[in-house]
């Protein structure tokens, strides 16, 4: 009964990673019709996926202080109202300028969210089942993505090209509406995260909580713990950015930043326009084979969530990075040759499935566990403000890589797969050196052997 209760607050928590992959991947299927119908350039076609980005940078910032002050319920709560009210605005936009808006906006939500379900999964969830269960966050991202991946395939066949141009994409974008209201509801239903109360002295109902997850035993024992721990520090960010946690907050940083400009997004957000260009598809099939990508996504992140806690973050990191650089490479060179077309379908399969079997679960997991809990919402908020950056800086500047004439001559569209699987080496020799190994142990437990450390 207690697992149940569980999994429960944990699935309604993971909603709000539905919708941040959800919102993520609407673009895709949209975003070429949107070129047609506000004939934009390739910075502005940049920027109706970069304005997403700074809204979540945004959103990202304002996270941390506001779940550490309202609550991490209260926090996602904001995060549904904003996925909602995104979600009619950019299926009703009059103008282009009206779209950014109401799509920063989305953008703010995906930013809180991205942040705060992944601590509150990690607050509320017993040691045992923590990588398992804050991996369930990366699994409603990438089912948010097939889920959206099918719906604009769905919607784009309901008419013509013209039609599509006019209205489709503006159903793919109102589409979210529906699960974004779902959430909302839901959240009235789950608790706050006992951490965050007993760090506000509301012990009784942290402990009432804790004693639901998993038992008298475990919530006493939680307790003293969390106490102990929340002792050891003031609340202040000068305390965070002394040296005995400044070197755990850059980690997490770096950690943020190379799981983004390894190339990520590009694929997520651009991939029917990739599939085009580089694999010599059509649009109709290059939305289809954007489904596979979705499949192979959430069938490996499957694998990670059941393996996380048995084979550790540090090995599946290092093996992730490896994979995602062969993989880059491999696509980079194919479309330099410009004749194995195939081939670079199968390469961006093995990307994606090396990214969902590692990287992209595992990231969440180590961010929401190596920071203090006194600090932890600011420390996320900084690391998920420079992941979000780096998002913006990639999505924005591969459309202009990719459609630069200089680069396309030399290269044929393999350039930026190349400078991504550059980083994906020097993301391999990061994780090699400077990430711990938390499999199996308490958040406190890992707070203190950074204290030693230190």
């Amino acid at each position: 009964m207690r697992s149940r209760y569980v999994l429960l607050v944990c699935f309604v928590a993971t909603l709000g990673g539905l919708l941040f992959g959800y919102d993520t991947a609407v673009i895709s299927g949209a975003i070429g019709f949107m070129v047609q119908h506000f004939s934009l350039s390739p910075a502005m076609e940049g920027w109706a996926a970069g304005s997403a980005l700074v809204g979540c940078v945004f959103g990202a910032a304002l996270a941390g202080p506001v779940s550490d002050r309202f609550g991490r319920r209260t926090m996602l709560m904001i995060s549904a109202v904003l996925f909602l009210v995104s979600a009619i605005g950019t299926a009703l936009p009059r103008t282009f300028t009206e779209f950014i808006v109401y799509r920063a906006l989305g953008g703010v939500g995906v930013g809180a969210a991205a942040m705060t379900g992944p601590m509150y999964i990690a607050e509320i969830a017993p040691a045992r089942w923590r990588g398992r269960l804050v991996s369930w966050n990366q699994f409603a991202i990438v089912w948010g993505m097939l889920v959206v991946y099918f719906v604009n395939y769905f919607i784009a066949g309901r008419g013509d090209e013209s039609w599509n141009i006019v209205h489709g994409w503006r159903w793919m974008f109102g589409s979210e509406a529906l699960p974004a209201a779902a959430f909302l509801l839901l959240l009235f239903f789950v608790p706050e995260s006992p951490r965050w109360l007993a760090k506000q002295g509301r012990k009784e109902q942290a402990r009432q909580i804790l004693t639901k997850v998993d038992g008298p035993e475990h919530a006493a024992r939680e307790l003293v713990e969390i106490e102990s721990t929340l002792n050891l520090e003031s609340e202040s960010l000068s305390e965070l950015l002394q040296p005995r946690w400044l070197s755990v907050l850059w980690i997490g940083v770096v950690l943020a930043v190379f799981q983004q400009i390894t190339g990520i997004n590009v694929f997520l957000y651009f991939a029917p326009e990739i599939l085009k260009t580089v694999a010599g598809a059509k649009m109709d099939v290059a939305l289809l084979q954007t489904v596979l990508v979705g499949a192979v996504n959430m069938i490996f992140t499957v694998i990670a969530i059941r393996k996380v806690d048995h084979w550790g973050r540090k090995p599946l990191m290092l093996g992730g990075y490896a994979g995602m650089a062969v993989a880059l490479f491999a696509i980079g060179v194919a479309a330099l040759a410009g004749e194995i077309k195939a081939w670079i379908l199968i390469a961006i399969l093995g990307y994606i499935a090396a990214f969902a079997l590692s990287v992209g679960p595992v990231t969440w997991v180590l961010l929401s566990e190596i920071y203090p809990t006194r600090h932890r919402g600011r420390a996320m908020a900084i690391a998920t403000f420079c992941l979000w950056t780096a998002n913006y800086i990639i999505s924005q500047t591969f459309p202009m890589m990719d459609k630069n004439d200089w680069l396309v001559a030399k290269f044929n569209h393999g350039f930026p797969f190349l400078l991504y699987g550059t980083f994906s080496v020097l993301a391999v020799l990061f994780v090699w050196r400077c990430i711990p190994e938390t499999k199996g142990k308490s958040l406190e437990e890992i707070e203190r052997e950074w204290l030693h450390e230190r």
